[in-house]
């Protein structure tokens, strides 16, 4: 089975996620396609637009395949990760430098690698069964994909609440957080799509009023501390115990980077920075990080019951977050690492 299907359709460029029993995992192929066919498109005048859609009831793409990650960093081979990342965040921010419009249709899961897909096209469209999230750090990693810059545009402290809590947002929140654009009941998006394909033109697309968006009203003052410490600190004076549980399943080496690769995206200008800088931690993440154990008690062994024993100090993620010298992410010629 193709797991990323390609056409044209009249004026646009179609791809569609074609894994709907695996949740439309991006594979690194996958990933890889997807930004070569992009630069095809780029100035083929046949294409006026470029729609993202899916298979499948349950997902949009629910992350990124990171199996042979896994298995390779296991066995000591970092290489395989390094590229893997390089080339995904690549794709990212081609997507959201597009000079034509990109429409992503996000029903389900749209999670991790899916967010780097969908959430960063022009015109993002979400259902009723829509549920994003970015739970990186339940598996040792830090919110990627460009997840470091959607959160630190979102509203007062829902970033930092999310990256903790690996929340998942419904549609309503998911616009409110900034993370999409339209809602739209999925029964319709069949006929949205025709005329969009039909047309050319994203004049075509018109939403309805969003569900209620809970985030919007909740209050997240305590994500406003310096430190994980703090924040869990004021979350148990505010009496949410079960907040502080979620946080804490997670790696606590995660948690502190996460929490400054957000608040650092707040200055940056463009998106290759925050992307640059979720690879400095990517880049080591199978050798130095708690992503291994995360991956095997959370995807390979399922006992979600992971051993977290990753230097969760200020000098760790400063080491971390470190600059990478000649294999720094670019995003200015074509090559990959070798």
């Amino acid at each position: 089975m193709t797991e990323l299907l390609i056409r044209k359709d009249r004026r646009a460029g179609r791809m569609t996620f074609n894994r709907p029993q695996a949740l439309n995992a991006l594979s690194h192929e996958m990933a890889r396609t997807i930004h070569r066919t992009l630069d095809e498109w780029r100035d083929d005048d046949s294409v006026d637009l470029v729609i993202i859609d899916a298979e499948g009831d349950r997902a949009f793409c629910a992350g990124g395949d990171i199996a042979a990650v896994y298995a390779s960093g296991k066995a000591g081979d970092h290489a395989l990760g390094k590229r893997f990342f390089f080339d995904e965040y690549r794709m990212n921010a081609a997507i959201a430098d597009y000079p034509k419009p990109i429409v992503a249709f996000m029903q389900g899961f749209v999670m991790g690698g899916g967010v780097g897909v969908g959430g960063h096209a022009s015109h993002r469209i979400v259902g009723d069964t829509t549920r994003v999230a970015m739970p990186e750090s339940g598996i040792g990693l830090i919110p990627d994909v460009g997840g470091s810059w959607l959160l630190s545009r979102a509203p007062g402290r829902i970033g930092e609440y999310l990256m903790m809590t690996a929340d998942r947002m419904g549609p309503g929140d998911a616009i409110h957080a900034g993370f999409a654009d339209t809602y739209l009941p999925e029964a319709e998006w069949p006929a949205l799509i025709d005329e969009l394909a039909e047309s050319g033109d994203v004049s075509a697309i018109s939403g309805r009023t969003p569900p209620a968006a809970p985030l919007a009203d909740a209050d997240l003052s305590a994500f406003g501390a310096a430190t994980v410490a703090g924040i869990e600190k004021r979350l148990a004076e505010q009496g949410q115990d079960d907040i502080i549980k979620t946080v804490r399943r997670n790696s606590p080496l995660s948690m502190a980077a996460g929490l400054r690769l957000v608040r650092e995206a707040r200055a940056d200008r463009q998106i290759q920075d925050s992307l640059a800088r979720e690879y400095r931690f990517t880049n080591r993440a199978t050798e130095h990080s708690d992503f291994i154990e995360g991956v095997r008690a959370q995807i390979i062994d399922k006992d979600r019951r992971p051993n977290w024993t990753a230097d969760a100090s200020p000098q760790a993620v400063d080491a971390m977050l470190a600059p990478l010298g000649d294999e720094e992410l670019h995003f200015d010629r074509e090559e990959a690492l070798q």
